[in-house]
């Protein structure tokens, strides 16, 4: 039997979306093992002076137990 455990993460850059969901599961893959999957909750953008600073993303990853 499988159990699995998902975390909540916010995770930024200031390239893109793509980019801010690669360093977020790549930062949690630092500590978790198993990851399986990772679910975009939510999207947006801080503004710095009427443009975009930074791209964010709030992940759901879900990761197997050991």
């Amino acid at each position: 039997m499988a159990v699995a455990k998902s975390i909540e993460i916010t995770s930024g850059s200031t390239t893109s979306f793509q980019d801010a969901v690669n360093s977020g599961v790549t930062k949690v893959a630092e500590s978790v093992n198993n990851i399986q999957s990772a679910w975009v909750k939510d999207q947006y953008v801080t503004v710095d002076g009427n443009q975009v600073a930074e791209y964010r993303v709030a992940l759901k990853v879900t990761f197997l137990v050991d």
